[in-house]
């Protein structure tokens, strides 16, 4: 099969969608010159190949408002052109992720920019982010080697920020991002939780950090889901006031004893695996408020959990589980 050739198990777009989606994904092209671009196009996904430069056609593409180049061979200079390419000015969605780039690519032309992915390549600061649009609904920069969250403070309007697998020590500059409403940080090197004064927040996650408490979060009252496993944190605190909480993650940790989390009526998954829990009696105590709702527990690996009669106790504990640790109840 020639370079161009496009893999069978690819059906082509219905005649509608022909004239402004252009699907060349896992085609392992090296290059566009086989291929046309009509000028009606709107979005073009081009994951997956071998592209080493942008081909100069799709600066013409006016009404292009989605271009996907994820998992592609483009470095730093491969993807200057944006910054000049004007009649693509409104661009909606733009995916670089998955490449070879170590600085954020000069965006600023894209005046309404919505999605802006870079994750997965080799990017060592978040700087030139200052002269991306505050139109920005979602920015990831997941898997990169970024040491300081900054030059975020614009985004109004931001609703999700992935900077997980990074380098990242401190959470900052987070305070004017009053639209926030997911927040993804795992696999850092974070000690302490600091939101900036944040209580939007729905979906969080610190997991695989470097924190030993988890205070900080009291204030972040329209949580509903909280992942800090794979942690050093010794005691459940600062979780009363959550009570929109439906998800709560703190597997692997220090954890000792079940707390802060009677009043938590909403709860449906409880994560407390491998942990240090010794008493059944901890959970039965903590869970007050929320054993007629939670449908999901995993407590494995923890002393508690090696008793005889561990699976019947917790039934017992939750009249409604329908799952606990890896048995699911018909």
């Amino acid at each position: 099969m020639g370079s161009s050739a496009k893999p069978e198990k690819h059906d082509p777009p219905p005649e509608s969608d022909a004239a402004t989606l252009l699907d060349l994904s896992s085609c392992q092209l090296r290059d566009l010159s086989s291929v046309d671009l009509p000028p009606t196009l709107v979005e073009v996904d081009l994951t997956a190949n071998r592209l080493v430069a942008l081909d100069p056609r799709l600066s013409q593409l006016s009404n292009l408002k989605k271009l996907s180049l994820r998992q592609n061979l483009l470095n730093d200079d491969a993807v200057l052109p944006l910054s000049s390419w004007h009649s693509i000015s409104a661009l909606q969605e733009l995916v670089l992720r998955d490449n070879q780039m170590k600085i954020i690519p000069d965006v600023t032309i894209f005046k309404t920019l919505l999605v802006f992915d870079v994750s997965f390549n080799e990017i060592t600061s978040l700087s030139g982010l200052s002269k991306v649009s505050n139109t920005l609904k979602e920015l990831y920069v997941s898997k990169n080697e970024v040491t300081k969250m900054e030059e975020i403070e614009h985004f109004h309007e931001l609703q999700i920020l992935e900077l997980g697998s990074n380098r990242l020590r401190v959470m900052e500059n987070l305070q004017n991002l009053s639209s926030l409403v997911e927040l993804w940080l795992g696999r850092n090197r974070i000690r302490v939780i600091d939101l900036c004064g944040l209580k939007c927040i729905k979906k969080l996650s610190l997991q695989s950090n470097r924190l030993t408490s988890m205070t900080g979060l009291e204030e972040c009252v329209a949580l509903e889901e909280l992942y800090l496993s794979h942690n050093g944190i010794a005691k459940m605190e600062g979780l009363s006031t959550l009570v929109n909480l439906r998800v709560l993650d703190v597997a692997s940790n220090k954890l000792t004893e079940v707390n802060d989390i009677a009043n938590l009526t909403r709860l449906e998954d409880l994560w407390l695996n491998d942990n240090q829990i010794a008493s059944m009696d901890s959970l039965t105590e903590g869970v007050t408020g929320f054993r007629e709702s939670l449908t999901t527990i995993y407590l494995e690996r923890n002393p508690c959990a090696t008793s005889p009669n561990y699976m019947s106790r917790m039934r017992e504990i939750f009249p409604k589980i329908e799952q606990v640790d890896s048995e699911i109840f018909a």
